[in-house]
């Protein structure tokens, strides 16, 4: 009998069809995953590899020049802490509020709620490239280039989250488990820190990883608001490894592939979460 909640069940796998599935995702995903595979090769690939055509992706002549010669000549573990500083706190920041306001815009009902919630869906089509400058003169106004508070401006409040936090606790948590509560005599405060967000973990841990990941690969906001070295996040200091005219492909790729370590590691912790946030979010409302 066929499982309802997991259609892929019907597939067998014996099957041609079930067999020219498989291919076609073996396929997709090893074309997914080649871009990466010769990021990390060319890493250990010496400079007259680099340029041999056709490409290699095992290295011939393995060598760490590439990943020795970017530690001595870049400050590339500073950049790599400023960026985990800057999507740490802005990580936090979000899952934070977007907690706080999706649960609120959620459970409570007032009258001007709807009218909150539709200008923070509006907001969502807005690019950010179309205020970043008006947020740039603000911020320079309050001298706050080249400072971790610059640099988060922007990125402590996401309204999608609060969008994806607002429809899970619509659509799952029952409103007779808060009343229940109330009743008992327990306050806002510990409702929602001990019955809520406990509940909201799945949600609030996919949340995280977008969070995280959105700081980490930010490219323009940082460009324009750290003009001194020592304040470059990942993404701007690897922008430096290419010139008007050429590009260094061994230290870019050496460089690419140690910030890979970070955010890989965080997305295995994170995996899980990441999963079953996503499966479980209620937006069907």
């Amino acid at each position: 009998m066929s499982d309802p909640d997991h259609p892929s069940s019907d597939i067998d796998r014996n099957t041609p069809a079930g067999f020219a599935i498989d291919v076609v995702l073996s396929v997709v995903g090893l074309m997914m995953l080649l871009p990466l595979v010769f990021l990390i090769s060319n890493a250990f690939k010496t400079p007259p590899e680099l340029l041999a055509w056709p490409p290699t992706i095992i290295p011939n002549q393995p060598t760490l020049e590439n990943i020795l010669g970017v530690l001595h000549e870049t400050p590339l573990l500073r950049w790599i802490g400023n960026t985990l500083i800057f999507a740490g706190i802005s990580t936090t920041s979000i899952v934070a509020t977007s907690a706080i306001a999706g649960y609120v815009l959620g459970k409570f009902d007032l009258p001007w709620f709807p009218a909150v919630f539709g200008v923070i869906i509006a907001t969502l089509v807005v690019p950010f490239e179309v205020y970043m400058i008006p947020l740039y003169l603000n911020v320079q106004a309050a001298g706050m280039l080249n400072t971790l508070p610059g640099l988060l401006v922007g990125y402590l409040v996401m309204s999608f989250g609060i969008f994806l936090v607002r429809q899970y606790v619509t659509t799952s948590i029952p409103d007779e488990l808060l009343e229940a509560a109330r009743v008992d005599g327990a306050g806002e405060g510990w409702i929602f820190l001990r019955i809520v967000l406990p509940l909201m973990r799945g949600p609030l841990g996919a949340l995280g990883v977008l969070a995280f990941f959105q700081a980490w690969t930010a490219f323009a906001w940082p460009l324009v608001v750290t003009t001194n070295k020592d304040t470059y996040t990942l993404e701007v200091g690897l922008a430096l490894f290419q010139t008007g005219f050429t590009v260094d492909i061994g230290h870019l790729s050496a460089a690419a592939a140690v910030a890979l370590v970070p955010s890989a590691l965080f997305f295995s912790l994170m995996r899980r979460n990441f999963v079953r946030g996503v499966a479980g979010t209620g937006l069907k409302e």
